[in-house]
């Protein structure tokens, strides 16, 4: 046997095999079959002595390609292995259950056990930064993975108890993802009681073979097709579901590659499209409350649909992004300095013009030497 189907390892019994998780150590860290260890594919030739041959060997990667290869080899080494058919996509799609009760569970939790960490911090950027306004139409932006996933259901809660009327579309645009991605989106929106709109686009083949910054290309891109679809439904604001931890680490990111000052702002008017703003109403909620909530509810989501990762990491399966490293920078930070993160994110609501050297306002550099 070459490949096992999910549900045919959930039927064996647990101490005659190991799950091996061969994607990288970002991938993993993000979401695993349960009880898997992770040696990311670049790894495993070199981790022959630690996998045990007592136990059936079952490989595991994103969509089964890669596991059928590496198990195909450890067979040819005398191990008794094999690969998850359709990998951790096959794992998510098979605990995402039609229960008409579980958007109910979810909504519950938002509004009990999450109401401080999550619900409060919602409304909290939503009334600081005058997000909302009576007569908006607002399209929420889905993207598929916990974030947007979260702030749907927030928008939702906030037309139950909204205070004024306003509405809400809640978009999905489809940039070119493989099948199983756009099944898990599918999925994850019925179970949850979304009603999402679907669009397509081509970004991913148009950026897929830029060698040169794609990713801030394909963002661009992404950005401009939202608007344009959002003003053709008739919205005026798309909403965006960029979090606490986002924001500083876009400021630190700014600083330290970029050797500039700046932030993401909670609100925005767009350049290209008259009328149009976007708002970040998830400003205020840290990440490590989006992942509880997640886990809280057993919810599966997409962690990066992105074409340009899928085909790059066959050949560099341990890609490391510069906000991975800043994350992995505040994480360790923050271990000797608690306020760290706090302190990045009011640096920015606190800068004093009398001790900088130079700035730039409406594309305008201006410099100390103008007053001194």
């Amino acid at each position: 046997m070459d490949m096992i189907t999910v549900e045919q390892l959930s039927a064996m019994d647990k101490k005659d095999y190991i799950v091996i998780d061969i994607r990288d150590r970002g991938a993993f860290a993000y979401g695993g079959i349960p009880d898997s260890v992770n040696i990311p594919a670049s790894a495993l030739m070199d981790n022959f002595d630690s996998i045990p041959r007592d136990k059936c060997v079952v490989l595991c990667c994103k969509d089964g390609s890669m596991s059928s290869g590496y198990a195909s080899i450890l067979r040819r080494q005398g191990y008794n292995a094999v690969a998850v058919k359709d990998g951790y996509y096959a794992w998510i799609l098979s605990r995402i259950q039609n229960d008409p009760l579980r958007a109910k569970e979810v909504e519950r939790s938002i509004n009990k056990k999450f109401h401080k960490g999550i619900w409060s911090r919602f409304t909290a950027a939503i009334n600081d930064y005058d997000l909302i306004q009576e007569g908006d139409k607002i399209a929420v932006c889905i993207s598929g993975g916990k974030d947007s996933m979260l702030m749907a259901k927030l928008f939702q809660e906030l037309k139950r108890h909204n205070k004024f009327p306003f509405e809400v579309e809640y978009l999905v645009m489809d940039p070119g993802y493989n099948s199983y991605n756009r099944e898990i989106i599918r999925r994850n929106a019925k179970m949850l009681g979304i009603p999402i709109t679907v669009f397509e686009s081509d970004i991913f083949e148009s950026v897929v073979h830029i060698d040169s910054s794609p990713c801030y290309i394909c963002a661009r891109m992404r950005r401009g097709y939202l608007y344009s679809k959002a003003k053709e439904l008739g919205c005026n604001k798309i909403a965006l579901g960029h979090h606490y931890d986002d924001v500083i680490e876009t400021v630190l990111m700014g600083m330290l590659y970029g050797g500039q000052v700046q932030t993401m702002m909670p609100k925005l008017h767009s350049t290209n499209f008259e009328g149009m703003e976007l708002i970040r109403p998830m400003y205020l909620i840290r990440e490590r409350e989006i992942k509880h909530w997640r886990d809280y509810n057993d919810l599966y989501f997409l962690q990066c649909a992105c074409k340009f990762t899928d085909d790059c990491s066959r050949d560099q399966p341990e890609i490391t992004s510069k906000r991975q490293e800043i994350k992995e920078l505040i994480r360790s930070m923050s271990k000797t300095n608690p306020q760290v993160e706090s302190n990045i994110f009011r640096s920015v609501e606190n800068v004093n013009l009398s001790t900088v050297i130079g700035y730039k306002k409406d594309g305008v550099r201006h410099t100390f030497l103008e007053d001194y």
